[in-house]
């Protein structure tokens, strides 16, 4: 008994020793502009570090969270230190394509995987070697919902797009090209800048063209204030985004104004897709008190879990390179969004639900797969 306890006490010893720390970096906005995106994404990393904080072989995950400030110098700032200082041997990161494209630019050159949570450009992976994502495309998103408008028998649009942002491009160029399939019309396409704050002469040509729904894929800042400006001067008209206004913070904004806004989203917490979806909401709940989770949340927590499925798929779980090939041979992989495919390229395959602003908050209106 004696010598068999002996062994026992030396496997389980030789076992710890073993066991290694592995790095994941994490390149966020925590402050700035986009804060709400970057905070609301870490929610989910956290939560999911929680409840896996180990590889099966019982390596324990570390994470190392940088604020890109939302800004690109920032992140290539960011995440140079991650992957020279820190050696990470995969990063999450950033929110918005611009950074998301800077922390994918490094990690080819350093051949770490990146795994983007929420940038929807449909190129943004298209030169890469070790990107990927969680979050639909543009394209498909752009296209989703321009099928769901006219399933509501909305037959006018009037498209307005923030021009400096390949987002905004993206998802208008993807509405239109729906949109008017089948007889749909665009009535006018009208033109801002991220940053603008006056939308005036936006809202009147809005009220005077009276258009079934008017399509404005920007960011929550700038869609708040034009649909509070638009219904100031007595705009009914329904008003409808992409997932860039699927945050809280949208609705504070907006006030009243928000009602019966429309978005596409990647989850809805009352439409559960998957037993994962359930068991995170149950934690999330137990740790925030509620079950009114962001999208974005889950979309942390769906890129942490993907890279940890990877790392129990490779003989040594900190081997970057097989790291990320085990991201690209992804298949059926039960998120907490929802299940996700990944492609050679790194793009997620995987379904969208449109929400509805109702009484203050964001509620489910239908589903729409792939």
């Amino acid at each position: 008994m004696k010598k068999t306890s002996f062994v026992v006490a030396l496997a389980l010893a030789t076992s710890v020793s073993m066991a290694k720390e592995i790095k994941i970096g994490v390149v966020l906005p925590m402050t700035g502009a986009v804060a709400s995106y970057g905070q609301t994404a870490w929610e989910g990393i956290e939560i999911a570090n929680k409840i896996a904080p180990k590889t099966k072989n019982g390596d324990t995950i570390k994470l190392i969270l940088v604020d890109n400030k939302g800004d690109k110098i920032e992140t290539s700032t960011a995440t140079t230190k991650l992957a020279v200082q820190d050696k990470v041997s995969a990063i999450i990161g950033a929110m918005t394509t611009g950074n998301t494209q800077q922390v994918i630019q490094i990690g080819d050159e350093k051949k770490i995987p990146v795994v983007a949570p929420a940038a929807t450009a449909d190129k943004l992976l298209d030169r890469s070697k070790f990107g990927a994502r969680v979050t639909f495309m543009d394209s498909f998103q752009g296209t989703s919902f321009a099928k769901y408008a006219k399933s509501q028998n909305y037959k006018t649009a009037v498209l307005v797009v923030d021009q400096s942002t390949a987002y905004s491009l993206g998802l208008a160029k993807a509405f239109k090209k729906e949109f008017t399939t089948g007889g749909g019309k665009v009535l006018k396409e009208l033109k801002i800048n991220s940053g603008d704050k006056d939308f005036k002469a936006i809202a009147s040509q809005i009220a005077s063209l009276k258009p079934d729904v008017v399509y404005a894929p920007f960011y929550y800042q700038e869609a708040s204030m034009l649909v509070r400006q638009a219904r100031q001067i007595g705009v009914g008209t329904v008003f409808a985004s992409g997932d860039g206004v699927a945050q809280n913070t949208f609705i504070e904004l907006a006030g009243k104004a928000g009602e019966g806004y429309l978005s596409t989203d990647v989850f809805d917490s009352s439409n559960p897709p998957t037993n994962n979806s359930k068991n995170f909401i149950d934690t999330y709940k137990k740790a925030k008190g509620t079950t009114d989770i962001p999208g974005f949340t889950t979309l942390g927590a769906d890129a942490y879990m993907l890279i940890l499925d990877a790392m129990n798929r490779c003989e040594d779980p900190a081997n970057s390179v097989c790291i990320n090939d085990k991201i690209k041979q992804t298949k059926n992989f039960e998120g907490i969004s929802g299940f996700i495919n990944i492609d050679k390229k790194g793009n997620a395959i995987r379904s969208l639900v449109i929400k509805e602003v109702k009484n203050g908050k964001f509620t489910y209106k239908d589903t729409v797969n792939p």
